[in-house]
């Protein structure tokens, strides 16, 4: 069918519900609201399903996530009757019906005779990694659209080892989403019926106690000024509890929530757009900052898988510190603490995304540990620790991309904005006790290792046009790379799409020059954008900005030429 068959169908059937109907009867007269929410189904991909609600196949709502929660069902069940018994974990978020779906969810597995775990109330995303890997369950999902503005959702899909499904198990989802012919075949339980039978069970704090308690052994320092102020915001999301819980349990005093964005709100209110990888989300707590005279801000986004701070200067201002700066940091603080305690594993391994900067690999390399690349995605980044689980070729330390997602240790299989808010606040008081701020310290590496700078540009190119736009900026780098950029020559080239360094094939293309400055430009995978990511490096600070913009001058000059 094309869309306004589909659209047609959807009008007309009485198998969906009437909210829905009407919904699309007021778009009737707009072919073009009808094309965008028609064109496509909503794609599931690795990361599972991410897109805005609303009524139409290319949209988040109750039967596209009946749909790939049947695939995932009949997946299930191929695996056999103790996979089915071992379960799935259910979590969500604070969004518009994030606990419709999950219910959802809960529902058409519950039908298939799988044993489900729901969460009585909203959970940071992490915490569903560790439950599936205390719970022993097959699988797990949750609810959430990240940091996405207010009117997207989200569906991302876990495997037993606690992080996301990777291409071999998204692939059999999708298989069985295909052989579905209608949605009135996917089987559907009555949640009471589920919970009187024993099929659903409701998740309570008695896993947030564990995990909690499992958090503070990761902590590497005593010796620490718990007397730092601390700001911290959750962004109305699911951070709130677990968060504060952490800090106060491990003995900071002085931690200051932002009111107007302590309690959920599905419509960020406060933010707009909750991510606090870009800077504007620190506005209300930059502001509580001065009035507590904060040493650092915390903010977390919506499902507190990502974590992002700022940091006050010597002039009394807050600073921001990107996702390759923290990162940097805490490689370094995870490193020289363990140094000092002599607990640095000999096959131990940092693991970062290709897109992500180099400061911490000179680190690790000062530390004589290893650094390990992989494509962009925690499920990526993870899946690392899962091969040293069964290799024991590497010991997993720390993981984390310049999208502000990090996790230390093996816990937790996934980004996790609780340990790191942790570790950011003991960071910072440790370095307090010595007389220094983050950003001293961040100086001090570049001055030992090299003035590492980044710049990420994002482009919003939405609808069909805009996927199309992509497509063709790819094409133009791909065909025709930008061989020298001032002094700059282009020495090496690696296109992902080919393979060539063992890593799934994905649609990236970076380009390294001789002076170790490099970028790379990459579709995002869950949202309508195309990325450019800058790199450099020189001797001192100027040097390297320059670099920057030279790079960033050329490489933008060719994305505007592509129309």
């Amino acid at each position: 069918m094309n869309y306004i068959e589909k659209y047609n169908f959807w009008l007309n059937n009485k198998y969906f519900d009437e909210i829905t109907r009407n919904e699309l009867e007021s778009i009737k007269n707009d072919e073009k609201e009808i094309e965008d929410r028609f064109h496509q189904d909503l794609t599931f991909g690795t990361a599972g399903l991410r897109g805005k609600i609303g009524a139409g196949t290319n949209r988040m709502n109750r039967y596209t996530v009946s749909l790939a929660t049947q695939g995932l069902a009949d997946t299930i069940v191929s695996k056999g009757k103790i996979a089915m018994d071992r379960g799935v974990a259910i979590a969500y978020d604070v969004r518009h019906f994030s606990k419709e779906f999950a219910e959802m969810a809960a529902r058409v597995l519950a039908s298939n005779g799988i044993k489900v775990y729901l969460f009585e109330d909203i959970r940071p995303t992490p915490l569903l990694s560790y439950t599936i890997r205390k719970l022993k369950t097959i699988s797990g999902i949750v609810l959430t659209a990240s940091h996405n503005p207010k009117d997207y959702n989200g569906y991302k899909v876990y495997w037993e080892e606690g992080s996301q499904i990777l291409d071999d198990i998204a692939e059999e989802i999708l298989n069985n989403i295909n052989k579905i012919d209608d949605f009135s075949s996917i089987r559907l339980m009555d949640l009471e019926e589920g919970l009187n039978k024993g099929l659903i069970n409701y998740i309570g704090e008695e896993i947030d106690n564990e995990y909690i308690e499992k958090v503070k052994k990761l902590s590497l320092n005593e010796d620490i000024d718990k007397d730092i102020k601390v700001v911290y915001t959750p962004l109305n999301g699911t951070g709130n509890k677990l968060v504060r819980r952490i800090l106060r349990e491990r003995g900071f005093t002085n931690v200051f929530v932002v009111p107007e964005q302590e309690n959920p709100d599905p419509d960020f209110t406060t933010v707009g757009y909750p991510n606090p990888e870009d800077v504007k989300a620190f506005d209300y707590a930059k502001r509580f900052g001065k009035e507590k005279d904060a040493d650092i801000l915390i903010a977390t986004d919506p499902d507190c898988d990502r974590v992002a701070c700022m940091v006050r200067d010597n002039n009394g201002e807050y600073v921001p510190l990107n996702g390759n700066q923290t990162g940097a940091l805490l490689v370094n603080y995870i490193l020289s603490s363990r140094h000092k305690d002599d607990t640095i594993p000999e096959n131990g391994a940092i693991v970062k995304s290709i897109v992500t900067g180099d400061l911490s690999r000179a680190i690790a390399d000062h530390y004589n540990v290893a650094t390990i690349e992989t494509l962009t995605g925690f499920k990526h980044i993870c899946n690392k620790a899962n091969e040293f689980d069964k290799t024991e070729e590497r010991e997993f330390i720390f993981g984390y991309e310049e999208s502000i997602g990090y996790v230390y240790s093996t816990i937790v299989r996934d980004k996790d904005g609780v340990i790191s808010s942790m570790l950011i606040a003991e960071m910072a008081a440790y370095y307090k006790k010595e007389g220094k701020t983050l950003l001293d310290k961040l100086e001090e590496l570049y001055k030992l290792h090299g003035y590492y700078f980044e710049k990420l540009i994002s482009i919003v190119l939405e609808g069909v046009e805009g996927s199309q736009r992509i497509d063709r900026i790819m094409d133009s780098f791909r065909s025709s790379p930008i061989t020298a950029i001032d002094d700059m020559k282009l020495i090496k080239t690696i296109d992902y799409l080919k393979d060539e360094t063992g890593n799934p094939k994905s649609n990236v293309l970076k380009y390294f020059f001789d002076d170790g400055s490099w970028y790379a430009v990459r579709p995002s995978g869950t949202e309508p954008k195309i990325k450019i990511y800058i790199y450099s490096k020189g001797k001192d600070r100027i040097t390297s900005e320059n670099k920057i913009k030279n790079i960033e001058r050329v490489a933008m000059d060719r994305i505007e030429s592509i129309k």
